[in-house]
């Protein structure tokens, strides 16, 4: 059984110490490929450098809504050099961050903009990050010119209402569940994992946040990741197996990975 865990930041602090005991646990653990996302454009040089380290290790380039309150648009050409790196295979996390008041929503608009753009003119898919910003994202995301691609890009950790699943899927991105799916008060999000269409789910851990349950209250990791599958398995009423199978052909689809 092979999963792919296409969303954890190997690169943070919390990892330093055993970065490499880490990422051999999650391969025992059948987790054999791994997707680092950036956070800003300093940190791109890190998911790099921690990708360059390790096979079946991968990173995407980014500046999150969070880090943009000093935007320029000269900053596409500082990620479009990064994304030239072979192991670079999407552009990410972007989006739009509502929860933190740490920069403008003008700002966020204009990177989460030109990086969509970017990701058009590069071929390449974009990891959306999305929190209390669904009717914002949802608009700028059928403005863009990835619209009706198929690897147009994922919703990461997806948490939003039912409706906003759909316009995500009509307009062409994947979802990923993350550890909230096996949290007790998620049945919502549950019911939503349990109808959508299996070949537009992706598995992510978002490590080192966001643990599981059984594992919660420790810090996660790509090892993890056979948790979230169980339990999409389990309200999916169908085999983990199945579970492995579809997700992780729906990662080296979207994301290129070999």
């Amino acid at each position: 059984m092979l999963l792919i865990d296409t969303h954890c930041h190997l690169d943070f602090h919390q990892f330093n110490d055993d970065r490499a005991a880490v990422i051999e646990r999650a391969r025992e653990a059948g987790v054999t490929r791994m997707i680092i996302p950036a956070v800003d454009l300093h940190n791109c040089h890190d998911v790099i450098r921690v990708a360059e380290q390790f096979e079946g290790v991968y990173c995407a380039v980014g500046v999150h809504p969070n880090s943009t309150a000093g935007w320029e648009s000269r900053d596409i050409d500082e990620l479009r050099g990064f994304a030239d790196h072979p192991k670079v295979v999407s552009i990410g996390e972007i989006g739009l961050d509502y929860h933190w008041d740490k920069s403008p929503k003008e700002m966020q608009f204009k990177a989460f903009i030109d990086q969509m753009q970017l990701a058009h003119e590069l071929d390449l898919p974009i990891i959306i990050h999305n929190r209390e910003a669904s009717l914002d994202v949802i608009r700028l995301l059928s403005e863009s010119p990835l619209v009706g691609k198929w690897n147009a890009g994922v919703m990461h950790s997806f948490s939003a209402p039912r409706p906003i699943a759909r316009q995500a899927l009509d307009l062409g991105f994947h979802l990923g569940f993350t550890g909230p799916l096996t949290f007790k008060k998620a049945q919502a999000l549950r019911d939503i994992s349990a109808d959508i269409p299996l070949d537009r789910i992706l598995l992510e851990t978002d490590a080192p946040f966001l643990t599981p349950e059984p594992k919660r209250g420790k810090r996660n990791e790509p090892s993890y990741v056979p948790h979230i599958a169980a339990k999409l398995a389990d309200v999916r009423g169908i085999s983990v197996e199945d579970v492995a199978t579809a997700t992780t052909a729906n990662a080296v689809r979207l994301f290129g990975l070999t």
